[in-house]
């Protein structure tokens, strides 16, 4: 038994239900984005998605059975889990995976799956929630450009039936930068959609890409991102921080000389300017992505911004050494937080490591070891 699944969702879906709805991403033409670089569009049917969640339904009552059988009431434990696991079907190991997390949350795949028309969307909502009635939230990406061309009705239309939040890819808020990457959309449009979302009683991610603006636009993008998000306050403020990999429009650009890309220490910078800039939002600030040099950079304003600010002062403040080793640290995977390089075996291991690269190497590394992270 299996259903069919996308190639990617948010960090902060990692134990949810999966369920595609659409395939791929209808505009495919971000410039930083290789995700569905020669792919194709399309749109499931109601007939194979309601078919994918019926196979969902008769996974979990095939593990429910196991469970049962082993004196464990239907519940889903370790033993179960790794039973799951042993068969090596990937669906069966997310279904009791969902089901030993609590089987409550749910992502719809791919890109955008609010293109679907909102009466069939509605239908799969419903049709998600009657069959597995344990579920409490689901969750989408969607384009602004999308959800702006919704009307108030269907938003809570959709509200009603059951989707839980929806997860925007803002990037920007300058009209420059949106331009220059192609994204399809302006400032206006994302307000727009993040107003509509929220009036609907929807949750909203809106995600951030810190050094998405480069040097040519280093002031612009974080200064009109944070006038955006003023004027949106959506429930999360999602950081990711640019990589530029290779197959890329961007990359091309970088090629020619048309971006320059920012430096660790500079993104540190943008990333405080915006926050600095962050004013009269309740949103939850978020770092959940390994790609983000200070993953504590984390909290809830307007209480907790000092605290952000702070984080971004101690690395800036430290000297050019230490940001070195812990930049090349963190990209290695030997450190999560600024106070991991006290620990003297892993500030070792760097330091070594660092001066093995040299100066003019550390650069390169670095943008090596952020293009695995995608």
């Amino acid at each position: 038994m299996s259903f069919e699944l996308g190639p990617i969702r948010p960090p902060s879906e990692a134990n949810s239900l999966l369920i595609r709805l659409t395939r791929n991403c209808p505009w495919n033409k971000c410039a930083f984005c290789a995700t569905y670089r020669g792919e194709t569009f399309s749109r499931r049917s109601l007939v194979e998605i309601k078919k994918d969640i019926d196979s969902i339904k008769e996974i979990c009552d095939g593990i429910k059975r196991a469970s049962l059988e082993r004196g464990l009431g239907g519940a889903v434990d370790a033993e179960i889990l790794r039973l799951a696991y042993s068969h090596g079907d990937y669906c069966t190991s997310m279904v009791a995976n969902w089901l030993y997390t609590g089987g409550e949350n749910v992502f719809l795949q791919d890109a955008n799956s609010l293109v679907m028309k909102t009466t069939d969307l509605v239908e799969v909502l419903l049709y998600l929630k009657e069959k597995l009635p344990s579920v409490s939230r689901i969750t989408s990406y969607a384009r602004s450009s999308t959800v702006a061309r919704k009307s108030a009705g269907e938003l809570a239309q959709l509200a009603q039936a059951g989707l839980s939040r929806i997860h925007i890819g803002m990037e920007s808020g300058s009209d420059k930068v949106l331009a220059f990457i192609n994204k399809g959309a302006s400032f206006d449009i994302h307000r727009e959609a993040g107003l509509k979302v929220k009036a609907a009683g929807i949750s909203l991610s809106e995600y951030v890409i810190l050094g998405l603006g480069g040097r040519e636009f280093a002031q612009e993008h974080p200064l009109e991102t944070a006038r955006l998000l003023n004027a949106i306050n959506p429930d999360f403020i999602r950081f990711r921080t640019l990589a530029v990999v290779r197959g890329t429009q961007l990359y091309e650009k970088r090629a020619e000389g048309l971006f320059h890309e920012l430096s660790e220490d500079e993104i540190i910078r943008e990333e405080r300017l915006l926050v600095a800039s962050l004013e009269g939002i309740t949103s939850n600030l978020v770092s959940d992505h390994d790609l983000n040099l200070l993953g504590e950079v984390m909290g809830k304003l307007p209480g907790d911004q000092q605290y952000m600010l702070g984080i971004m002062d101690r690395y800036l403040e430290m000297p050019a050494t230490e940001r070195a080793n812990f930049s090349l640290g963190r990209r290695w995977g030997m450190y999560r937080s600024l106070d991991d390089m006290k620990d003297a075996v892993r500030y070792g291991k760097v330091k070594a490591a660092l001066l093995a690269a040299g100066r003019t190497g550390l650069e390169g590394r670095i943008s090596q070891l952020k293009g695995r992270m995608l």
